[in-house]
This record gives structure tokens, C-alpha cells and sequence, in this order.
């Protein structure tokens, strides 16, 4: 039996580690997900893949494709589901508006970043960004890596004080 604080914390089920390199998050926001019980179970099992995902708005509703969510090994027939269907995101009518009006205006991208349970219910961290080009791609590779290297030399000058 789970106690209250296992349950407040945030249990990652999947990430999506490729958007940030692929895109330039501006924002993130948090979205309900609408699962079967299968799917649910299959996500507790952790085998949920968020690589090619994105998110779109059709017909005034949030919904994310390409989410990877395997079958449950134990349910067949009825409590079945298909792996790779379209999911309902749930958000605010208002929230939903002003994501359909940035990506029709400013050309951004809804990608799903991870995916988690909080307070035993899924929920997915939508990331509101552009597309790099493989230039800004390498800019933000070398940016990182004079970044490490800066912490790096610090942390041995940090030692060699303290020595």
C-alpha cells in the first residue's frame, strides 16, 4: 500500500530527451491525458515511448500523436488498446485557444517533453517552441559544452582551495 507522500511525488514514465535538442522550448505547460486501465498499467510498467510525438489541435480539443503506448500483457480482448492511437490532452478551453492561436500565428511546435504521474494520475509537460535548424543545433551542442567546461575548471579550483 502506498503511503501519501509516494503518491505527491513525480514518477517520470517516459521523456522525450531529442526535443530539446530538435527544438527551442519557449514554454512548457502541464496537460491531463485521456487512458484506458490498460493503458495506464502499461504506463506503470514504464514502456511508453515519446520519440516521434507531437501535439496538435483539432476541432477546438488538444490531442497528441505518435505516442507509443505497447499493449498490456495481461489484457486482452475488450480491455485491449491500440499502441499507437490519438490521445485526448485536457486543458483549460482558454489554455487550448491560446495554444491554437500561437501555433497558427508564430508557426511553434506542441511536443510532448515527458510524461509522469502526479497525485496517481498520468500527466504529460507539453513544450511550446520552435524548430532548430542544424545549425542552431551545433550552437547549442558548443554552448553546452563550454558550459560543462566552465563548471569543470571551477569545480577544480574549487578543490584546490579547499586543499
Amino acid at each position: 500500500m502506498a503511503s501519501s507522500n509516494d503518491r505527491s511525488a513525480n514518477k517520470v514514465i517516459a521523456s522525450n530527451r531529442r526535443a530539446r535538442h530538435d527544438y527551442a522550448i519557449e514554454d512548457t505547460i502541464e496537460a491531463g491525458i485521456v487512458l484506458t486501465g490498460s493503458e495506464v498499467k502499461a504506463c506503470r510498467e514504464g514502456q511508453v515511448k515519446l520519440a516521434d510525438s507531437y501535439a496538435r489541435v483539432l476541432r477546438g480539443q488538444l490531442w497528441v500523436d505518435g505516442m507509443h503506448i505497447p499493449p498490456y500483457q495481461f489484457a486482452h480482448g475488450v480491455g485491449a488498446h491500440d499502441p499507437n492511437r490519438a490521445r485526448k490532452l485536457l486543458l483549460h478551453r482558454n489554455q487550448i485557444d491560446k495554444l491554437d492561436a500561437l501555433v497558427g500565428q508564430r508557426h511553434v511546435s506542441l511536443v510532448p517533453l515527458s510524461l509522469y504521474f502526479k497525485d496517481g494520475r498520468v500527466k504529460v509537460e507539453l513544450g511550446i517552441g520552435t524548430g532548430r535548424k542544424r545549425a542552431d543545433k551545433r550552437q547549442a551542442i558548443a554552448e553546452r559544452d563550454t558550459m560543462r567546461e566552465l563548471q569543470r575548471e571551477l569545480g577544480r579550483r574549487a578543490k584546490g582551495a579547499l586543499r
